[in-house]
């Protein structure tokens, strides 16, 4: 499992240029099983992602293909975490 931190940068300005792309993006990730959750840092500071069912080079080439990485709107964080404990509701984290 992963969290994606990415993080408005210097070129934040470049957003709404961009987000109709960053939207697709998103959306391929979520039909592709690979995105469970999307969702703004608040307050403004960008966007996260929790991420599954990928390899981890997969998932830093699909980010880095991110329109929002891409042009520098945002930097990219991943986060890989081995969840050994867990709510029953998210239990298929851990399969």
């Amino acid at each position: 499992m992963y969290v994606v931190l990415l993080r408005f940068s210097a070129n934040s300005s470049r957003a709404a240029e961009h987000m109709a792309d960053h939207q697709a993006w998103i959306k391929t990730g979520v039909e592709d099983g690979v995105f469970l959750l999307v969702g703004s840092i608040r307050p403004g500071l960008g966007g996260a992602i929790l991420a599954t069912n990928i390899a981890t080079r997969d998932l830093r080439a699909l980010v880095d293909a991110d329109p929002f990485v891409v042009h520098d709107v945002v930097t990219a964080e991943i986060i890989d975490i081995d969840p050994n404990l867990t709510d029953p509701r998210l239990a298929f984290l851990t399969d």
